[in-house]
């Protein structure tokens, strides 16, 4: 236990995978979250094919443990983010968001193996930082034409964690 607390802001679920952008559904009280993840979403499953991020240790489309279950971000990232791009917002459904959390400085750089506990016990382990994403700047660009562009290089560093039920 630390001393460390944060508020859930916000809530979504990709319900389905797109090969240009991505687009996260709004949920407006709560998330169904068992051990694959999200239940029913696009990237809930106990185990998934690799890819692109792995692919330095497993040939891409093997399957591997899925420890990218749950993408979670600050709402002062997203802020930055917002400003960074010249806009008024940067809305947590065009990154592919699952949870957005306010209160914890640096939220990005939480160490790998953290474990974030709600009061009802689910918790969840960090693997590690999203790394920004071309689908992402597709998706604002569709959003807000000529912002979504640079959206990879203000995103570093800001675009939160990925993270799986333990």
């Amino acid at each position: 236990p630390t001393d460390h607390y944060c508020t859930v802001t916000w809530l979504g679920a990709v319900m389905h995978r797109r090969e240009i952008t991505i687009q996260t559904q709004r949920h407006s009280a709560t998330l169904d979250i068992g051990w694959d993840g999200v239940s029913g979403a696009a990237h809930s499953g106990t185990t998934r094919s690799s890819d692109s991020r792995v692919k330095s240790q497993h040939v891409i489309g093997t399957e591997i443990k899925n420890v990218r279950q749950i993408t979670m971000v600050s709402a002062e990232d997203l802020a930055h983010i917002a400003t960074a791009l010249g806009l008024e917002y940067c809305d947590p459904e065009w990154l592919g968001a699952n949870i957005v959390v306010e209160g914890l400085p640096d939220f990005t750089f939480l160490p790998p193996s953290s474990r974030l506990q709600a009061d009802n016990g689910t918790t969840l382990i960090v693997d590690m930082e999203n790394r920004p994403c071309v689908q992402v700047n597709k998706t604002i660009e569709r959003a807000r034409p000529g912002h979504g562009k640079g959206f990879k290089d203000v995103a570093k560093g800001r675009r939160g964690v990925t993270a799986s039920v333990e």
